[in-house]
């Protein structure tokens, strides 16, 4: 019981410590993402990519930059409170997708009322990413001598991401076209290994690319960051609990 009051009483302070943009930055888009991802934009034998990947590098990104400057068990517990929030929408967007009208809104009720077995497969494949990814880029900033440098940033942010986003998309594959699309939309509807791999890596390319392209701007926030002594606060909170 303890460990549990101490673990929500530390989300408490490290909420209130990140900056609320890049708290509420990360949560839409992890919320956004699976509705996007109900519109497939490219569909080819060797790949595959759904509206999701508009933003999917923004989560990274900022899971990046609280990794960073906060750590990664830290980057974790923003990543639980987001998957949470993103449980709870999917909760009242299936609520209201499913009462009754007098008029047609089936399109509505398609994307907002979701399947199960994508958002069990979409929930556990991108907390399974984002603690392989925050914890490989906490492990490569060691290699470093200078932490703080862009090269450091930017080499542990484009390994992290490019690896974290492979698992995101070969673990949602595998369970979403593997496991349970034969059983439930038909055997034609399902993938083999082969396809599975070679869309979860060609997709993590795609999505590497945006974080290449706005990871300049999550090195200048963390910059500005360390400047303006952003999360003092909430280091001065655990350094009294090693204290203790």
């Amino acid at each position: 019981m303890k460990q549990i009051k101490a673990f929500f009483l530390d989300m408490k302070m490290l909420l209130r410590s990140i900056p609320s943009v890049i708290i509420t930055l990360f949560t839409i888009s992890v919320v956004a993402m699976n509705l996007l991802a109900n519109k497939t934009i490219v569909s080819l034998s060797w790949l595959a990519i759904d509206g999701g990947i508009l933003l999917s590098w923004m989560a990274f990104l900022t899971m990046d930059i609280i990794t960073k400057h906060y750590g990664p068990r830290q980057a974790n517990k923003v990543n639980i409170f987001a998957i949470a929030v993103n449980l709870l929408c999917s909760l009242f967007f299936f609520i209201v997708a499913i009462i009754p009208t007098s008029d047609d809104y089936s399109g509505f009720n398609t994307i907002f009322g979701g399947t199960w077995f994508i958002l069990l497969s979409s929930t556990l494949a991108f907390f399974l990413s984002g603690v392989v990814n925050n914890f490989l880029n906490y492990g490569l900033s060691k290699l470093f001598k200078n932490q703080d440098s862009k090269v450091s940033f930017a080499i542990c942010s484009y390994t992290s991401t490019f690896i974290g986003q492979f698992i995101d998309n070969f673990v949602f594959s595998i369970m979403t076209f593997m496991v349970f699309a034969p059983i439930f939309w038909g055997p034609e509807s399902g993938w083999s290994l082969l396809q599975v791999t070679t869309c979860s890596i060609t997709g993590a390319i795609v999505e590497l690319l945006f974080e290449v392209f706005f990871s300049p701007i999550g090195y200048r926030l963390l910059k500005k960051w360390k400047k303006e002594g952003v999360g003092e606060d909430y280091f001065a909170f655990r350094r009294s609990l090693e204290n203790k």
